[in-house]
Formats: structure tokens, C-alpha cells, sequence
């Protein structure tokens, strides 16, 4: 009896299995020694050097009045108190508003070629993209010479294709308005070619099975373009968005080339940057300018945050 208990007690000791770890340690920072900073410094180094720093002597300088010889005094808030009472501050930001707003129509232009280009059976596509895609990464300076002779009121080619239907010629770059909505098409001829490219790639991720599935029950390609590309692409849509709005906020060399500092609308065409290059740089009032540049960067902040807690509302991820 006594065997049979000790039995009864050592052999499920002896059938119980030894635990045998597979999960792999992880290198705590200690242990892996200084490698992750002598990899990771040098981006951070930069990041300071060539972002954080200007951007923190720009804050500096913006409650500074700077001599004509060189040289900063202090004087508070003052470049900011000016900057409330400049008339030019809120047309400068209403025709950046303005300038983007025009520039966000090249999203749903680029989404709708990406659809087209993305259709079975069309030949060269890759053709289509490449040519999509080159003014995107042509000199924004060469384009913008390229469409100054375009538009130009004398002898432009939009004016003598358009004087063929009976259409009067127009001085389209020194018109008031009319100027910046030019230079907005230009802006979104050149980005057009970016966003169908990312787009492209994005439907490329939708799988085929889901289309195939829309047509047997009956949807037709508009149906299945606005009930399953739009919404599995809104995450690319977000993206393309944000960034089109931050350079819509950053607009500058397109207006200076095109427009030119001796257009009589130029002063009435300004964005925000453009002001900021007029009074640091043409007046040398660079505390003021540094203010200018200031309220640029908390107005694209600011616009960007807003950005992040409305796409909780209409972008789907997974």
C-alpha cells in the first residue's frame, strides 16, 4: 500500500513537464551600451541645430527691434501690437486662405485620375503617372517662368488660344484676384502629380476580392468608387490634406516669380510668407518680420491640431 501511495505521489511529479522559457530577453538600454545614442544623436543633433534652435531665436527675435547696422534692443510686445493694427497682416492671411482653399480642389482631381489610372486594361499607365508626376519634382522657379510667359497679357499662348473662340484677351497676372487664382491653378498643376501617385499606391493595397464582390451584386463603378475606394482611402485623403494645407500656408516662391516685385497687385496678392520676406528682408525690419513668421507657424499649428481632431470623425482606420 505504502508503494502504491508513493506511486500514486511521485508519478505525476515525474509525468509534469519542465517549463521551458522561449521567450526571448529583451536588451535593456543599459545593457546595450552608448550604440543607441551614437545612431540616434546625430538625427537629434540636427533636429536641434537646423529646427528647434531657429525656431526658438525666431520667437527671440520677434520681441526685438533690430538697428539698420545689425544689432537687437528688446521692446516687449510691441512687433505684436503693430502686428494687431497692420492692415496688410489680414489681407496677407485672406489670400493664403484663400490660395488653399483653391489648392485643396487638386485632392478630389488627383483622386479621380488615380481611379482612371488605376482601371483594368489601360495600357501605359505607368506612362501617365510618370507624366503626372514631373512637375511635381521641375524647379517650381522653371515652372513658374514657364506659366509667367502662359499668362502673359501681350503675347501668352492662353490668350491666343482663347482669342480663337472670341474670348477678349486678359491681363490674367495683374488683375486683382484674378492674379491669385493663376497662381493657385499653377500650385495645383505642380502638387496634382504627387497626390495621384500616393493615391495610386493606396488603391493598389484595396483588395480585388472587394470590387469583385460590389459587381456581382450589381454596383457600378461610380457606386464602388464612392462606397469602397473613397472610404478605404480616407487615411491617404487625411494625409494628402494636411500637407496640402501646410503648403498652401507656405506659399511663396510661385507669387514671386510670377507676380514679381514690381506687378501693381502685388501688394494686394501677398500671402502671409511673402509678407514676412517684404518687411525682414526688403524693409530689414527683421524683429517685425520675425513676428509675422511667429503667427505663421501658430496659425499652421493651429490649423493642423484642428486637422488631427476632425479626421477622428471621418477617416476609417483598418
Amino acid at each position: 500500500m505504502s508503494r502504491t501511495k508513493e506511486q500514486t505521489v511521485d508519478l505525476p511529479r515525474l509525468a509534469r513537464p519542465a517549463r521551458i522559457s522561449t521567450a526571448r530577453r529583451r536588451p535593456s538600454v543599459t545593457s546595450s551600451g552608448p550604440w543607441p545614442l551614437v545612431f540616434v544623436g546625430p538625427l537629434m543633433a540636427g533636429i536641434a541645430v537646423f529646427y528647434l534652435w531657429p525656431v526658438a531665436r525666431t520667437i527671440y527675435f520677434s520681441f526685438t527691434k533690430w538697428g539698420v547696422f545689425g544689432g537687437a534692443r528688446w521692446i516687449g510686445l510691441e512687433n505684436y501690437r503693430r502686428l494687431a493694427s497692420d492692415p496688410e497682416i489680414g489681407r496677407a492671411l485672406l489670400n493664403t486662405v484663400v490660395y488653399t482653399c483653391i489648392a485643396l480642389v487638386g485632392v478630389p482631381i488627383a483622386l479621380l485620375l488615380a481611379d482612371l489610372m488605376s482601371r483594368p486594361g489601360l495600357r501605359c499607365r505607368q506612362v501617365y503617372r510618370a507624366l503626372y508626376f514631373l512637375p511635381y519634382i521641375t524647379m517650381p522657379v522653371a515652372i513658374a517662368m514657364i506659366w509667367r510667359i502662359i499668362y502673359n497679357g501681350d503675347f501668352g499662348v492662353l490668350n491666343w488660344v482663347l482669342g480663337r473662340f472670341g474670348v477678349p484677351a486678359q491681363h490674367w497676372l495683374s488683375t486683382e484676384w484674378l492674379a491669385l487664382v493663376c497662381v493657385a491653378v499653377v500650385g495645383v498643376w505642380m502638387e496634382v502629380g504627387f497626390y495621384v501617385i500616393i493615391f495610386s499606391a493606396a488603391m493598389n493595397a484595396i483588395p480585388a476580392d472587394v470590387n469583385e464582390a460590389a459587381a456581382l451584386d450589381g454596383a457600378g463603378s461610380w457606386r464602388r468608387f464612392r462606397s469602397i475606394t473613397v472610404p478605404l482611402l480616407t487615411p491617404s485623403i487625411f494625409f494628402v490634406t494636411v500637407i496640402t494645407v501646410i503648403a498652401g500656408f507656405q506659399v511663396f516662391d510661385l507669387l514671386f516669380v510670377l507676380l514679381g516685385p514690381s506687378n501693381p497687385v502685388t501688394a494686394q496678392t501677398q500671402s502671409l510668407v511673402y509678407l514676412f520676406y517684404s518687411d525682414a528682408f526688403v524693409s530689414n525690419d527683421k524683429g517685425y518680420g520675425a513676428a509675422v513668421a511667429v503667427v505663421i507657424l501658430a496659425i499652421v499649428g493651429l490649423v493642423t491640431v484642428v486637422q488631427f481632431r476632425l479626421q477622428r470623425k471621418w477617416v476609417q482606420y483598418g
